[in-house]
């Protein structure tokens, strides 16, 4: 076992953990909000309370197996120490902060990941990471934003056949209530999935430093921290992103934001329960293409979902380079 961390360093590094927490919330809150407030279901202050309270609430609903993926699938339990949860979480933070000032809706999931990955590299070598759980995460870049494409697609030209003979103002009044329920759920599972990975994160930390026993479990005191911290984030909101997610990539009805938030949050659903920690930021931006694409190819801004897409394949890397110069600096502290 590593060295035995003073309790007020243990206590700061939590502290940095929650801080991405939090960062995560308010990175991604456009992700749970900006459907909504795009077609001018709610106004933006009342949505991020829309959103912050059932990021919160998650918990009750959803098991913690991202938090078991995140703390012991990605780089192997006994790789982790202090300096390597504070450099990964340093890398995440950094690149965060980065695309939350530029205002592109990269993953803080994959920057959380990248860190990690770069962080235990840097200690440990290739041997370092689970590359099982590696795969499954990475795979997810690709399968999240794909499944929520296809879905809010499939449901969107559903409702319009469904709706085939109602006039467009019955459909735009049936639907700005329903996104209440889409927005709802997909904030549901932004809360379930991501908040589980920094409760990943400080349990791990917590077993690095022999405060779990012998097995590996997450404290309900750090679920609840966790989901707490994402709310305060989520209420904060993110509004530079709001603006890319809700109307720059393609112009949205009540009708659509509804299918693209039910696509989504099924999406996310799946994989919450089958442990995988995909991107809320990655799935939304499918779900929206696809009923931007569902209307015509045309409706949908290329040239901006492209410049997300550039964000989400240089999100890894770019993270873990940036912890593992931490890690490697942190080194020369003495």
């Amino acid at each position: 076992m590593d060295a035995i961390l003073s309790l007020p360093t243990l206590i700061g590094l939590i502290i940095v953990a929650l801080a991405f927490d939090f960062l995560n919330g308010l990175h991604d809150a456009a992700n749970s909000i900006a459907t909504i407030v795009s077609t001018r279901v709610l106004r933006p202050r009342y949505a991020v309370m829309w959103a912050a309270f059932f990021n919160f609430i998650a918990f009750l609903f959803f098991g913690l197996h991202v938090a078991q993926t995140v703390g012991t699938g990605i780089v192997a339990a006994n790789v982790v120490d202090a300096r390597v949860i504070f450099s990964a979480l340093s890398g995440a933070i950094a690149w965060n902060l980065i695309t939350w000032w530029l205002g592109i809706p990269s993953s803080s999931s994959h920057a959380l990941i990248g860190g990690l990955v770069g962080a235990g590299t840097a200690k440990a070598g290739g041997a370092a990471v689970v590359w099982t759980g590696l795969l499954k995460t990475s795979a997810a870049i690709v399968l999240s934003p794909l499944a929520g494409f296809v879905l809010a697609l499939m449901l969107v030209l559903t409702v319009s056949w469904s709706f085939v003979r109602a006039s467009p103002r019955s459909v735009d009044t049936t639907f700005r209530s329903l996104q209440f329920v889409s927005a709802s759920l997909y904030s549901l599972g932004h809360g379930g999935n991501d908040a589980q990975k920094t409760m990943g994160i400080i349990a791990v930390l917590l077993f690095s430093q022999g405060q779990l026993g012998s097995e590996f479990y997450v404290p309900f005191w750090v679920v609840l921290t966790c989901q707490i911290a994402m709310g305060l984030g989520t209420l904060f909101g993110g509004w530079r992103i709001v603006h890319t997610m809700g109307a720059k990539i393609t112009r949205l009805t009540p009708m659509q934001g509804c299918c693209a938030e039910t696509g989504g949050a099924i999406t996310l659903f799946a994989a919450t329960w089958l442990g995988i920690p995909v991107s809320t930021t990655h799935t939304i931006t499918g779900a929206i293409v696809g009923v931007g694409a569902a209307r015509k190819v045309s409706a949908v801004r290329w040239n901006v979902a492209s410049n997300i897409v550039t964000a989400w394949v240089i999100t890894l890397p770019a993270a873990g380079l940036i912890a593992a110069l931490t890690y490697a600096l942190s080194g020369l502290v003495p």
